[in-house]
């Protein structure tokens, strides 16, 4: 992947869902965050979203706002209440259920 698409922010024009991603630079596991959240979100959310990729090695003080402690960090400030999945993303399930996207399965018995 170029260096040049993680620092893309993707938008829409209903930008229903606001959604933060907080990485560190380009690191494998940012990369594989951001190319994640936008197949996610291609799959999802249709035209409804807007991503803001925010890298804390050129603004760590950005980091203290949405309380990251860890990265990647994807933070889902609209619709309300705020959402946080920390990772890379990779399990889809997990994502759509921290986004309410899905309802969490039912416990086993």
């Amino acid at each position: 992947m170029p260096a040049a698409n993680l620092t893309k922010i993707t938008k829409s024009q209903n930008d229903a869902w606001l959604l933060r991603l907080y990485v560190a630079g380009q690191t494998p596991k940012s990369v594989t965050a951001f190319a994640n959240l936008k197949k996610i979100c291609a799959d999802h959310l249709e035209d409804k979203y807007r991503i803001e990729l925010i890298d804390l090695l050129e603004n760590p003080q950005l980091a203290r706002g949405d309380q990251i402690v860890a990265i990647p960090t994807l933070v889902r400030n609209l619709p309300a209440p705020m959402r946080k999945i920390i990772g890379d993303l990779s399990n889809t399930e997990r994502v759509l259920v921290g986004l309410d996207l899905r309802p969490a399965p039912a416990p086993k018995r």
